[in-house]
């Protein structure tokens, strides 16, 4: 009874609110963006930025940074013939290793979208 953290008829009578406070700081927490991707994989990510760019210019040219999600549905066929020449570089100038990176997290993404949905 003598702690500082109270008794659990105590801990009780906290509004819901601030528990639904430390259970989304603590969520964050456990999804280190900085510190857990992009200080790991800095050459990589920099990689698949590019990749996402020309991209970009192939598919849309003169148009603003976007996924065009209409031109852009079969993540994991396209993975998987990047895959087949992952340590080459493609005719644009990329590797395709960071092809499969991009479909990668655009099918990875996709799918948790679809989640949050249901």
């Amino acid at each position: 009874m003598g702690s500082s953290q109270g008794t659990w008829q105590e801990m009780d009578k906290v509004p819901v609110n601030v528990h639904t406070k430390l259970d989304k700081a603590q969520e964050r927490k456990q999804r280190p963006v900085y510190s857990g991707v992009l200080k790991y994989f800095p050459l990589a990510i920099m990689e698949v930025a590019h990749c996402s760019w020309l991209g970009n210019e192939q598919h849309n040219p003169g148009e603003p940074l976007h996924w065009n999600r209409e031109k852009s549905g079969d993540e994991l066929d396209a993975m998987m013939r990047h895959l087949l020449q992952a340590d080459e570089v493609d005719d644009d100038g990329v590797l395709h290793a960071a092809k499969v990176a991009w479909r990668s997290l655009a099918y990875l993404q996709k799918l948790l979208e679809a989640q949050d949905d249901v």
